[in-house]
């Protein structure tokens, strides 16, 4: 495969025109850590971003940070923490799940997936957090979308269409991003023993209640049996763990994890974790450790399921039972992640039409090149949405030049 290292924006704009005359897909790639999530593409032409990995700007009294595409995350995570601060969703480490080398995520992936971690429920996602963006369209064009305070943003926010666009819009080479304050103290309720059905409800009381609830997981028994630390530890073999997370000022974090507890006493007795083991735990949550690529489950498709929370725990329940599987409950019940065991079409048919019946949709996240082929990898969208998303595409990329067939299988995107 032909490699174009750029190392500027300029670079970019000449090897999208010189692919655009030659009739020739790019693969869009940083560092590689989410290439096997998606259709595979029909291309012998890669782009890669590596090399644009510098911080521009950061502003930590303005809570921005601006910084190039091909960047790590791990050095940008590190370098807002050593500020006190963070990205407030929570982006996912694939490595674990994919079985990739650990820390290879670029900020353009992190966007590009716009994958978010379990403080979606309260933070938003990736997207969100995205001010403004510099990027190349498959004309060849450099375009400027968004800014660097909310307010600068007019007309049609079109740096959003970026988040969760998997590179078939546009080559991202800069993007700003708000950075929050990293909180004080973080205090884990452990609750144990619930059924699905059970825990959905306990964390559909949690997110009600008033004490600001940041991340609520429910892992069945069945998650557990071959998980490791921190998850493995935290309950005996095969009870449920129901997780709700609380964070802020320490005095405040721990009185509302105190009167969280008391609210939530008909759902039984609970422990309470705090800081340094909490925050591991939710990791190990956040990067789909129980289904991890070294573990027991490596040979089961694992799928990424977005649903109502509230279906959440009645659908999970039903699916791992017909399909003997296993699944694990973020989002209070609105994202659940699945292993289910191999199979000609990785279940895909029977699963979509349930998330269908529930106004839900799935992705199948981690599969062997050859299912992801036979199977539509992202949840086929109904005629009208497809239309629109069609017409957006050929807006940005009128020739399929960008990551041609990642998002959908077939000639087009």
């Amino acid at each position: 495969m032909e490699t174009l290292k750029v190392r500027d924006a300029k670079d970019v704009e000449d090897a999208v025109r010189a692919a655009i005359a030659g009739e020739q897909p790019l693969e869009i790639v940083g560092h590689g850590s989410k290439r096997l999530i998606g259709q595979p593409m029909a291309t012998n032409a890669l782009l890669d971003l590596s090399a644009l990995n510098a911080v521009t700007a950061y502003e930590p009294n303005e809570l921005i940070i601006t910084v190039q595409a091909g960047a790590p995350l791990a050095d940008v995570l590190s370098l807002i923490d050593s500020k006190n601060q963070q990205f407030a969703f929570e982006p996912i480490d694939t490595s674990l799940l994919l079985g990739t080398p650990a820390g290879r995520g670029s900020i353009g992936g992190m966007i590009g997936a716009g994958f978010a971690g379990p403080r979606r429920i309260k933070a938003g996602g990736a997207r969100d957090h995205l001010l403004g963006a510099h990027a190349v369209s498959g004309f060849g064009e450099s375009f400027k979308a968004g800014g660097r305070v909310v307010k600068n943003v007019t007309g049609y926010d079109v740096c959003k269409l970026l988040a969760g666009s998997w590179g078939t819009l546009a080559v991202m080479t800069e993007v700003t991003l708000k950075v929050m304050p990293r909180p004080e103290s973080e205090r884990t309720l452990v609750l144990r023993g619930l059924d699905d059905v059970a825990a959905n409800r306990a964390m559909t009381a949690a997110l009600g209640s008033p004490f600001d609830v940041s991340g609520a997981a429910h892992l069945p028994g069945s998650a557990l049996r071959t998980t490791q630390a921190p998850l493995g530890e935290l309950g005996a073999p095969d009870q449920s763990l129901t997780l709700l997370r609380l964070e802020g000022i320490t005095a405040s974090a721990a009185h509302r994890a105190g009167s969280l507890r008391a609210a939530l006493s008909s759902y039984g007795p609970a422990d309470v974790i705090e800081d340094a083991e909490s925050a591991a735990a939710w990791a190990a949550i956040r990067d789909v450790a129980p289904y991890a690529a070294s573990g027991p489950r490596a040979l089961w498709p694992v799928w990424r399921i977005v649903c109502p929370p509230a279906s959440g725990g009645a659908f999970g329940q039903a699916l791992a039972r017909e399909s003997q599987g296993e699944v694990f409950y973020d989002w209070a019940g609105g994202l659940i992640w699945a292993a289910l065991p191999p199979s000609k079409d990785a279940n895909a048919r029977a699963l979509r039409q349930r998330v269908d019946a529930i106004g839900g949709h799935a992705a199948l996240i981690r599969a062997s090149e050859e299912l992801r082929r036979a199977v539509d990898v992202f949840h086929p969208q109904e005629r009208g949405l497809a239309a629109l998303g069609q017409r957006v595409k050929h807006s940005f990329d009128p020739r399929d030049i960008l990551n041609r067939g990642r998002m959908a299988r077939g000639p087009a995107s």
